[in-house]
């Protein structure tokens, strides 16, 4: 089939948005990071098929099974030249400076994203602590929420400025737009045994204690607070959520005692494995919110329209295979090229009464300038006859 174009009408096209909640699991033990239950598979070049360690997403996945002695890394790269197109993360400087004419500027796929964690030994305004005070503004914003987000408050006896804490830091990548609330669960375990338990049910951010071991001494308090939009959470719970005289020992400091100031310890936060905290394992669980843009299509065949095709196959076995008119300088005949009739019968030999019969198999959609942006392959042809009408629904994510 070719040369059929038609105008979508002004009820086949509609504009719709996906919103789509994923979840979220990372579990954090000696020192390592696990991803929703994922497995490290080792493949024919490298030990991490991904190419990127455990409890991480890769950003691109281009570079599978691929290490750089046997089969090289895939990457970016553009020429440097007079129309100083560069690369994204290139700067001004490095471009006039750090590359010749005619060199190759070269950038890497290998991009990849984990859960973290920053300890605040001294409150968020510690000297080398730039990203809890940076904070400081949108703690404030959410006040309005919660009070319990204020920065400093002396009615509520807080202040994160000095105040010891812990941050868990999510990538986008793995929440989107932000977090949904309603949907955090921290889980504190010491051998297996689960002694402490947050979640936002008030949905306004703030972690309240839902369990705990031993006498619930601390239920219902709040250790924390999360910054659903830009994917922190925020610990500042410094009671001892262990029943100390039935949980086995814990030691992240010289407290010896787990808190929630303590959760999340070695998730890429450059603590390695040691004995003392190979007991404590720990849990983040939360859902994302993404927005998909989406274009449903509708595409119509109707009656009488689209049942003659150009290829070879369409007409009668035997016939000259060339479809257009016969030319020369002094002559112009158009030819008669039969059809061949697909029609089935009962009966062995003679076929049925002939129909013109095409099949769509593949759909095509153009800008306002006939450039192809898009083909809708079927899974299986659809049979089209004269006499049918059908209508093609495509949809389409951005």
């Amino acid at each position: 089939m070719s040369g059929y174009y038609h105008k979508f009408g002004i009820n086949d096209v509609f504009y719709n948005r996906i919103k789509a909640h994923p979840q979220n699991e990372f579990f954090i033990w000696n020192s390592n990071v696990y991803y929703n239950n994922k497995f490290e598979e080792s493949g024919s070049f490298t030990g991490s098929v991904p190419c990127v360690p455990s409890g991480f997403v890769n950003l691109f996945e281009m570079n599978v099974d691929r290490n750089p002695t046997n089969t090289g890394f895939i990457y970016p790269y553009v020429e440097k030249t007079s129309d100083k197109i560069r690369l994204s993360t290139i700067t001004d400087g490095e471009w006039h400076h750090s590359y010749s004419y005619g060199e190759n500027i070269t950038g890497s796929y290998r991009m990849a994203a984990s859960i973290g964690r920053e300890y605040f030994s001294s409150g968020l305004s510690g000297s080398s602590n730039y990203t809890g005070s940076a904070l400081k503004n949108t703690f404030d914003y959410y006040k309005k929420i919660s009070p319990l987000y204020a920065y400093s408050s002396t009615a509520l006896s807080i202040d994160k400025s000095s105040d010891a804490a812990c941050m868990l830091t999510i990538p986008s990548i793995f929440y989107g737009s932000s977090i949904k609330k309603g949907t955090v669960d921290l889980k504190f375990y010491i051998t297996g045994t689960l002694i402490g338990r947050l979640q936002d049910i008030r949905r306004n951010g703030e972690l309240v204690q839902t369990e705990q071991s031993g006498t619930a001494t601390y239920s219902g308090s709040v250790a924390g607070m999360v910054l659903y939009n830009e994917g922190f959470i925020y610990l500042s719970g410094a009671w001892n959520i262990a029943n100390t005289s039935t949980d086995p020992a814990y030691t992240f400091d010289a407290s010896s005692v787990p808190k929630w100031i303590h959760f999340g310890a070695g998730a890429n936060d450059g603590l390695g494995p040691i004995a003392s905290r190979s007991s404590a394992s720990f849990s983040v669980e939360f859902s994302g919110t993404n927005y998909t843009p989406n274009v449903t299509m509708m595409a119509h065949a109707k009656k009488g329209e689209l049942n003659h095709s150009n290829n070879f196959s369409y007409m009668k076995y035997g016939q000259t295979k060339s479809l257009g008119p016969y030319t020369g300088s002094t002559v112009y005949v158009e030819r008669n090229v039969e059809i061949k009739n697909v029609v089935s019968s009962s009966y062995p030999d003679p076929t049925g009464s002939f129909q013109k019969t095409t099949y769509i198999s593949k759909i095509g959609i153009y800008d306002d300038e006939k450039n192809l942006i898009a083909i809708a392959s079927l899974a299986k042809p659809v049979k089209k006859t004269e006499d049918r009408d059908l209508t093609f629904k495509l949809k389409l994510d951005i």
